[in-house]
């Protein structure tokens, strides 16, 4: 079975954050893995466009967990729409999916999904230099309920590597 690699954020974001957030993608495929985020704009979409650059036309390697009911809500770069009907409750649903989360940038939609990923015992990596609150919890174990912490990676490269090495113990 093919591994999830979720890439989290703001739909909402600076380019710098969405340049991450393709790059991501792109690193996500080109690793063998497939994505899985919330389906919408901003990092998610730029996530989900570098995925589809690297994967080609409905691979069926980008999946998108909507928080609403319309699949037309997706992003055009998803694959696979899964409307949830559930809004911000999807966060978790995206979460517990996932083998391995990439934060990138963010708000507090942001921080429920790393919350959760941290409660799933999901390896969470942050993209550094960035905007918004997940940089700030680089180095931080968020409770004593693992014994890691969250990882910091200075690209979307070195990301997929920090979590390949965690997926392989």
């Amino acid at each position: 079975m093919r591994r999830l690699i979720a890439v989290i954020g703001s739909a909402q974001t600076a380019d710098a954050a969405k340049n991450a957030a393709y790059e991501a993608g792109k690193e996500i495929i080109k690793a063998g893995f497939s994505l899985i985020c919330g389906g919408l704009s901003g990092i998610m979409e730029a996530a989900c466009r570098g995925a589809h650059e690297e994967a080609g036309e409905n691979s069926g390697r980008i999946i998108g967990l909507l928080p609403g009911t319309s699949k037309q809500d997706a992003n055009r770069y998803v694959d696979i729409a899964i409307p949830t009907g559930i809004g911000y409750a999807r966060n978790a649903v995206v979460a517990c999916a996932a083998d391995g989360v990439i934060a990138v940038s963010g708000g507090s939609g942001t921080l429920s999904e790393i919350a959760y990923s941290w409660q799933y015992g999901k390896p969470i990596v942050v993209i550094r230099g960035l905007p918004g609150v997940s940089p700030l919890l680089i180095g931080t174990a968020l409770d004593s309920r693992r014994p890691d912490t969250i990882y910091g990676a200075e690209n979307a490269a070195e990301a997929i590597s920090i979590i390949r090495k965690i997926l392989k113990r």
